[in-house]
């Protein structure tokens, strides 16, 4: 069987994209048992000896000043969920659900959250058993963490809210019946456990930065296309230029484009048919090396958080409960804006070179890709859309970070808007994708008129792989669905795959 030990220190985005999209199952290690049972044992000693702690025997926020009866504890934590649960818009897709109770699930097994083993057990056998809480998108302003929506997920551990269950929404009540898992009666500390953290924020820029790092490659193998229906200058891909301005992104965009170019009948050499390229061409290590290495770091980023203790307070074996700020996003608000900035200038350099293809006066070739043109309209309205794309992007790309509203009656007077930034991220990550399948479309129809001399030996392979989907187009058809066509090809990863099987893996 498929499974995922966690234990709050050694999840990878590869065992996080295996849980969440290939329904891995999830186990907790001896160790974290132990772990979380130490924990709980602490926090059950403070409520005992009514000892003013955080969240455990106070209330929440500005109410922190309030002190609550050991027999309030349970009336307290279910309070917390239910007048928390403020989240608005569309459900979060099903993944970044399942990524968001893993998450939580991992911070903590790490022990220092407080959590019963039985209340951490509920929420892996719901991860498990495929009972999705109903999650919406809205609400969360990154600090105390991902407060609402980490709320919807509990309710249904209380047998509350609403759930997605053998593909029907229905009650959490009913899922839980369904799936023959227990709800929970939560009891000191659980409730504050469970909701603050930066789990929800962490898992839609997970997600994104993961498929972030196969578009990026996807770009290269797009712009090596057009390049090659430009007729574009391999020269500036020159190692040597790149060892002497030594970033590594710039140095593997260099390397990628040499290998998917390599035999190609297409491309030239400096002063062959012209001395250089506009940037868009010549200037595609550099450009498409800039997201990589931003890409990169907001990987490292999140490898840190995806095993992190991020709710408030902590409790330590000493006995120690320390009330800190672990929940605040900021780390991560940054990083996701970060790679907004860099999937968009992805898209941005693409619709440029789209346009150097339909452009006559750049590209040498009939205008708009179509020979009847003014009868056809071709590749025309394309590259509007592309713009159109690239051109929200934009507005979608100004950083999330860099507001903040304080709340809790100034007790919380700096948020991070975390959540926001990782939406933005993936919102532009689609408008990318879509760009990059309108280019891939005009790159082999330009190819086509220009008449394949031969591509090179990885171009070669994207080329095959599309034309399998689509074909030359000679008068005008419906557009959308040949895009539609290229940008499932882009997503599903079918093209990434087939060239590193045959040429070794891109970087």
């Amino acid at each position: 069987m498929n499974k995922v030990i966690i234990d709050g220190n050694k999840l990878t985005l590869e065992e996080f994209i295996s849980v969440v999209r290939k329904n891995y199952k999830v186990e907790l290690s001896n160790e974290a048992v132990e772990k979380v049972e130490k924990s709980r044992s602490i926090v059950e000693k403070f409520v005992d000896e009514e000892k003013v702690v955080y969240g455990i025997t106070t209330g929440f926020g500005k109410f922190s000043d309030v002190l609550i009866s050991k027999d309030e504890t349970k009336e307290l934590q279910r309070n917390l969920i239910i007048s928390h649960s403020c989240g608005v818009g569309e459900p979060l897709d099903e993944e970044i659900v399942r990524g968001i109770m893993l998450l939580r699930a991992n911070a903590l097994a790490k022990g220092y959250s407080g959590i019963r083993l039985s209340t951490l057990n509920t929420l892996i056998d719901m991860l498990n058993k495929n009972v999705h809480p109903v999650i919406p998108e809205k609400g969360s302003l990154g600090a105390s963490g991902d407060l609402a929506p980490l709320a919807h997920m509990v309710l249904v551990m209380i047998g509350e809210g609403e759930a997605y269950f053998g593909g029907e929404r229905m009650p959490g009540k009913k899922a839980m019946e369904l799936a023959d898992i227990p709800m929970v009666e939560l009891t000191s500390k659980e409730g504050l456990a469970l909701i603050n953290g930066t789990q929800v924020m962490t898992s839609i820029g997970a997600l994104a930065v993961y498929d972030s790092i196969n578009l990026a490659k996807m770009a290269d193998v797009s712009s090596a296309l057009t390049s090659e229906a430009l007729n574009g200058i391999v020269t500036a891909y020159d190692e040597k230029v790149h060892q002497v301005r030594p970033h590594s992104g710039q140095i593997n965009t260099a390397r990628n484009l040499l290998k998917l170019l390599d035999g190609s009948n297409m491309t030239t050499v400096q002063g062959e048919l012209r001395v250089q390229d506009a940037y868009s061409l010549r200037c595609l290590p550099q450009i498409h090396g800039a997201s990589k290495d931003a890409i990169e770091y907001v990987k490292e980023k999140v490898n840190i958080e995806i095993n992190s203790a991020t709710d408030n307070p902590l409790i330590f074996n000493e006995e120690e409960a320390i009330s800190g700020g672990n929940f605040h996003g900021q780390p991560m608000a940054l990083s996701f804006d970060f790679l907004g900035i860099a999937l968009a200038e992805l898209a941005n350099v693409s619709e440029r070179r789209i346009e150097r293809l339909v452009n006559p006066a750049l590209s040498g070739l009939p205008a708009f890709l179509v020979e009847k043109g003014g009868l056809n309209s071709g590749f025309m309205i394309v590259q509007y859309a592309a713009a159109a794309l690239v051109s929200e992007n934009k507005v979608l790309a100004h950083p999330a970070s860099v507001d903040s509203i304080p709340s809790s009656a100034n007790q919380e007077d700096h948020v991070s808007m975390g959540t926001i930034a990782a939406r933005k991220a993936r919102a532009i990550l689609d408008n990318a994708r879509k760009v990059l399948a309108m280019e891939l479309l005009a790159s082999c129809q330009a190819i086509d008129l220009r008449g394949n001399k031969g591509l090179g030996k990885g171009s070669s392979i994207a080329y095959n792989i599309v034309r399998d989907h689509t074909e030359k187009i000679e008068d005008d058809i419906i557009m959308y669905k040949e895009i539609n066509k290229c940008e499932e090809l882009i997503k599903s990863n079918v093209i990434l795959e087939e060239i590193e099987k045959q040429i070794g893996s891109l970087c």
